[in-house]
């Protein structure tokens, strides 16, 4: 028996110099990263008005999401309609009044069930928290928030201010 002969390399074929290959798409940042997360989670709301939402983190790792809709076992307002349509309440005023959950009250809910504790962690939102959620971010120990989009309400910035929450607006690309 003859012994086979080794196999000849084949030269890779080259895909045309670096010049010659499309640039790949920019990286996000992370905290680029996190925002679009959030507005992913807000495709999932059922707000007729506005849909929010939201990503907790900390050390990069996402800890629980929210998006702003009707409790569990309630009509939602894309089948019922906006309560607060037929009530003519103006946008950031008596959000009570509201068949929705919060995107970032779901978020912490989500947490709550699941026995994840949000201690030191970031919430990344779509929308700057309403003063309902300010006061529950504080209290669950949320240190630092990005929104994408403003909302009117001073009473929730002065209050972060005072905890010590850091706060920032970041556009999405």
């Amino acid at each position: 028996m003859s012994p086979v002969p080794p196999k000849k390399k084949q030269a890779r074929k080259s895909a045309g110099s670096a010049a010659d290959r499309p640039a790949p798409p920019a990286r996000p940042s992370w905290n680029q990263y996190f925002l679009q997360l959030a507005r992913q989670a807000a495709t999932r709301s059922t707000c007729l008005r506005r849909q929010v939402g939201a990503v907790i983190v900390r050390d990069k790792r996402v800890l629980a999401t929210g998006y702003n809709g009707a409790p569990r076992g309630i009509a939602h307002c894309l089948d019922v309609g906006c309560l607060r349509d037929e009530l003519g309440i103006p946008s950031a005023e008596r959000v009570e009044l509201c068949r929705a959950i919060h995107a970032e009250q779901n978020a912490i809910i989500q947490a709550a069930v699941h026995g994840v504790a949000l201690d030191g962690a970031t919430l990344y939102t779509t929308l700057q928290p309403c003063v309902l959620c300010a006061k529950m971010l504080i209290n669950c120990g949320i240190k630092e928030i990005y929104f994408s989009e403003g909302y009117p309400d001073e009473l929730s910035q002065t209050m972060f201010a005072e905890a010590g929450v850091e706060i920032r607006q970041e556009s999405t690309p």
